[in-house]
């Protein structure tokens, strides 16, 4: 049990009532997410573990182009990261820009992206799935997981 003062027991604290009238404060939901995130990047641009959820909620929301930057930053923040190139790759899908998807699902691939399954199952990256280049993709990453 909590040990209080006698003090604190005779102090009776005024009943506040308030409402906040910012409308950034009214935000519901994934608005209220993204206007949070945002603000957190503001002041800590580089934060990677943000930046990734902002850009999912971005392009979960349809935000296309908004996530493709944040893709193409957490790129130059890590280069070396196979899944940023992948979400690169689902990023320039959605915009329709099929060459620069192919390449940065290339890249993710080169740097140890293995994940087959995903990869097919993925709605983002549907429309690559037409390209020949995507066949022969697969193709390439099942030799070499057999290999």
């Amino acid at each position: 049990m909590k040990q209080t003062s006698r003090f604190f027991d005779s102090i009776t604290l005024p009943d506040y009532k308030f409402t906040i009238q910012s409308p950034d404060f009214k935000k519901e939901g994934e608005e209220f997410v993204i206007w949070f995130l945002e603000g957190i990047l503001e002041n800590n641009p580089n934060y990677v573990d943000c930046l990734m959820y902002l850009g999912n909620i971005y392009t979960a929301n349809g935000m296309y182009k908004k996530g493709l930057l944040i893709d193409k930053r957490l790129c130059c923040l890590r280069p070396n990261d196979p899944v940023v190139h992948y979400n690169l790759a689902c990023s320039y899908t959605l915009l329709k820009d099929l060459d620069a998807a192919f390449q940065a699902l290339e890249k993710a691939i080169v740097l140890g992206y293995k994940d087959i399954y995903h990869l097919e199952q993925d709605k983002d990256l549907a429309l690559l799935r037409e390209d020949i280049r995507y066949k022969k993709l697969v193709a390439k990453m099942k030799k070499r997981q057999f290999i």
